[in-house]
């Protein structure tokens, strides 16, 4: 795997600030409109540079939060009027589109 460049993550951390209250996009979403070859390399993006993101709005392709951020990111989430049903948010409601993005429901 490449490095990262600091270009790919500015782009990772403009989409993530760029998701709207009240929406989310996957880590696969995030991947397709950046560029980039695969969703953990987002992910590894926001484990180490989104602190002062949005990051609650990312979630996986299944519409889940991480295990270790699940409890903290639904109650974000929760607050913005995102609900869940058995810990699973309903993609096809609350999924944000991004300008541009030519593969609409890409995970």
């Amino acid at each position: 795997v490449a490095p990262v460049t600091d270009e790919q993550v500015e782009r990772v951390r403009s989409l993530v600030a760029a998701i709207p209250s009240g929406r989310v996009a996957t880590y696969g979403d995030i991947a397709s409109v950046a560029g980039l070859s695969s969703p953990r390399i987002v992910g590894w993006i926001m484990r180490t540079d989104s602190s002062d993101l949005p990051w609650h709005r990312v979630i996986t392709a299944s519409g889940r939060p991480a295990r270790h951020l699940r409890t903290r990111q639904l109650e974000l989430l929760r607050a913005e009027g995102v609900l869940s049903v058995d810990g699973r948010i309903a993609l096809d409601e609350v999924r944000y589109e991004f300008a541009g993005d030519r593969k609409p429901g890409k995970t």
